[in-house]
């Protein structure tokens, strides 16, 4: 009982998401949160351009939630749909991923299309970014086209932790093209735009305050000469003390 409600939850958010990805793809869509109460079940839609998804006085949002009621069959009431705005969009990877098949749809080049969504990531404050493109790109032969920049770490918890990832097809007039857009965010204590926790691998250098120490101008030598008249007595003793049997015989 328990795993078959794992499954319906799961097949219930992707049916919801591909829903909403088709319906609100020019609106900059970028995911959406499903929060289950006792009293009713929220939707909270995360885009780009808000405004357009709730619509003139509310109206497309009551569309978009009588929909998800009747095929979900919810009761009157027990559903209701947000529409939140992105934080950040230049470091949202579906967010770019739509922006980047827009940009191939109207036939702006591959290269061109990948290159500015690269950049516009990069300036919006993430550590690194990666730009896949696969298909028949301008020849008969398709092959990958890969667009990088700035650092991207591939295994491990960090590539759960700081790694966002989307993946988009483009109906081309020449085929299907494969859109793959990974975006590494930057450690935020805050959490607002990256993840809390920092890297493994983080080194802070403190520095050292000034007051505490006097400048050194020039080379600096100690005397040792203490130390060695503390050693000197233990040297004179152990002769003496290996002389003693030969006084016996």
């Amino acid at each position: 009982m328990g795993s078959s409600k794992f499954v319906a939850d799961g097949v219930f958010y992707a049916e919801l998401n591909e829903f909403f990805q088709r319906e609100l793809a020019a609106e900059g869509y970028s995911g959406c949160e499903v929060r289950v109460t006792p009293a009713r079940t929220e939707i909270i839609i995360r885009a780009t351009h808000t405004q357009e998804v709730l619509g003139e006085k509310g109206r497309r949002i009551r569309e978009l939630t009588s929909i998800v009621q009747k095929r979900f069959n919810f009761p009157e009431g027990t559903v209701e749909l947000y529409a939140e705005k992105v934080a950040a969009r230049g470091l949202c990877a579906v967010a770019q991923c739509e922006s980047l098949k827009f940009k191939l749809l109207q036939g702006l080049a591959v290269r061109r299309a990948a290159y500015s969504v690269v950049r516009y990531v990069m300036e919006s404050g993430a550590k690194g970014c990666e730009v896949i493109v696969s298909g028949k790109l301008r020849a008969a032969r398709a092959k990958a086209m890969k667009f990088s920049e700035g650092f991207m770490v591939h295994s491990g918890n960090p590539a759960k932790e700081y790694i966002d990832h989307a993946v988009r097809h483009v109906d081309m007039k020449q085929g299907v093209l494969g859109i793959k857009v990974k975006i590494m965010l930057d450690w935020d204590p805050t959490g607002r735009l990256g993840p809390k926790n920092p890297l493994p691998d983080l080194v802070t250098i403190l520095d050292n305050d000034a007051k505490d120490e006097a400048p050194i101008d020039g080379p600096v030598s100690e005397s040792k000469m203490a130390v060695a008249e503390a050693v000197a007595p233990v040297a004179d003793i152990a002769p003496a003390a290996e002389a003693a049997p030969a006084d016996t015989f």
